[in-house]
């Protein structure tokens, strides 16, 4: 079989299953485990690379395939399964299909050019890096599920999906827009996990609101 199936890149073929799952939850209206599904990708994210770097005698064949195979599996997770779920939420008009659409093409710009600037800092010095370039593409598993659980304050369902038009847009915008994000510390790590994993376990388990009567459309 072609492929490479060691420890490296168990946990991005989890995420990729992750948010398949959370697509087709997305497709039939099932929002909460959707979002679920894009917080839990998010979470295998966070420790791939981490995970990857144990394994000292990788080939160079082997890191460039985890390069690419992390990017490709990306761009379904936090740009594939978001545009779904924003779509089941309301950016269903033309030009919110638009945002979308422009939304996507962002992050697949950014994991293209992640991708040929990666492999050359891996030739050049090795080792994790210690800042992104744009803000990663991953951020929008913490910041769709933040924005799901806050949208009963919203005056009116009306008022969210306005908001969140605006949200997509930003958030693709500063996927392509050169400035430097410093890559969070351990502990930030942990405390980005926590909240998100909170904010998650209201949504699935304890979250009611207005939005349980919108769930019933289309």
């Amino acid at each position: 079989m072609i492929g490479f199936y060691d420890y490296t890149v168990i946990l991005t073929y989890i995420s990729f299953i992750s948010a398949v799952a959370g697509i087709f939850s997305a497709s039939t209206m099932h929002l909460r485990w959707a979002i679920f599904f894009l917080a839990f990708s998010g979470l295998c994210d966070m420790f791939d690379g981490k995970i990857a770097r144990t394994k000292k005698n990788r080939t160079e064949d082997e890191q460039m395939f985890g390069i690419q195979i992390d990017s490709l599996c990306d761009i379904v997770c936090f740009g594939v399964l978001p545009i779904v779920i924003c779509y089941k939420l309301g950016m269903d008009r033309i030009y919110g299909m638009a945002v979308l659409a422009l939304y996507g093409l962002a992050g697949l710009i950014r994991l293209g050019y992640f991708n040929v600037m990666e492999a050359k800092r891996q030739a050049q010095e090795g080792g994790a890096r210690k800042y992104y370039q744009g803000l990663p593409i991953t951020s929008m598993a913490i910041a769709l599920p933040i924005l799901f659980l806050v949208s009963p304050l919203f005056p009116s369902h009306a008022a969210f999906v306005v908001v969140l038009h605006f949200a997509v847009a930003l958030v693709g915008f500063l996927f392509i827009f050169d400035f430097k994000v410093r890559k969070p510390s351990v502990k930030e790590v942990f405390v980005i996990v926590v909240l998100v994993a909170a904010a998650v376990a209201v949504i699935v388990f304890a979250w009611r609101g207005w939005w349980s009567l919108v769930n019933t459309r289309g």
